[in-house]
């Protein structure tokens, strides 16, 4: 069953045509590649899935989650989705986190807010997921602030508040860029097990094949705004039909020989 359905997607800012005709769809439990070079359309795609792009954005298509149409909706209707149906992991937590409130609290707030939990409920499931996600001490790690902690423990502070309601879709967007190798592997593991675990469809966007071949079954790349190919991992990955990508895969393996050389 088709869970989002994104079709015709046009925008326009500032006068400009960002994203033109853009179209993918993914199932419930699926895992779904969304990659291109930086300014080719990804985040703004998944921004306009939340409605969030810029006030002044002109936005045309449709963009429908369960079958209901999301363009169009005001404010309210759409905070009702965001974190209980589609939550979203940001490429850098530093700045997606309230640098002034403790991660614990950050962490229940969705749960407050959508759930409905009691105030003490809500921090005893923010201890619970934040030894989910592999926060050492979770006690102790949901009293610190965002700046106390490492990169990539901000990071799993983020996975924590994006699961929290299990939504039924989770966009992560370059959610590995700032992390160092290893620690970028296990975020890798986590964000996967985790959506696998909940039932959670995966919207995955990055610039980097080799990040893709870990978490996505299918794949769509983007250029210019377009979506330029689509089709399994093993397709795109084996026998990419549009130099766009071959590019992606060449630097890719570019990449990868430097790391190992």
């Amino acid at each position: 069953m088709t869970l989002l359905e994104v079709s015709g997607l046009t925008v326009h800012i500032g006068g400009k045509r960002v994203l033109d005709g853009v179209g993918l769809s993914l199932a419930a439990g699926d895992s779904l590649g969304l990659i291109g070079e930086s300014g080719s359309g990804k985040s703004l795609t998944a921004l306009a899935v939340l409605g969030l792009l810029p006030e002044d954005a002109r936005v045309e298509g449709s963009v429908r989650l369960d079958g209901a149409e999301l363009l169009g909706l005001g404010d309210r209707a759409l905070s009702r989705i965001r974190g209980e149906r589609v939550a979203m992991v940001f490429q850098e937590p530093l700045t997606a986190l309230n640098p002034l409130m403790r991660v614990g609290k950050q962490i229940a707030e969705p749960l407050r807010l959508h759930r409905g939990l009691s105030r003490r409920q809500a921090r005893a499931e923010a201890v619970r997921l934040a030894a989910e996600v592999g926060l050492p001490d979770p006690e102790h790690a949901v009293r610190a602030f965002p700046h106390q902690l490492s990169g990539g423990q901000r990071q799993r502070v983020g996975i924590a508040m994006a699961l929290a309601c299990r939504p039924a879709l989770l966009i992560a967007d370059e959610p590995t860029t700032a992390l160092d190798v290893t620690v970028q592997a296990e975020i890798l593991r986590l964000i996967r097990g985790l959506a696998e675990e909940q039932g959670s469809a995966l919207l995955f966007i990055t610039h980097d094949l080799a990040v893709l071949a870990q978490v996505a079954r299918r794949v769509v790349v983007l250029g210019g705004g377009r979506v330029l190919e689509e089709g399994s991992l093993r397709e795109i990955l084996h026998a990419p039909a549009h130099p766009y990508t071959r590019t992606l895969l060449d630097v890719a393996r570019a990449e990868s020989v430097e790391v190992t050389g």
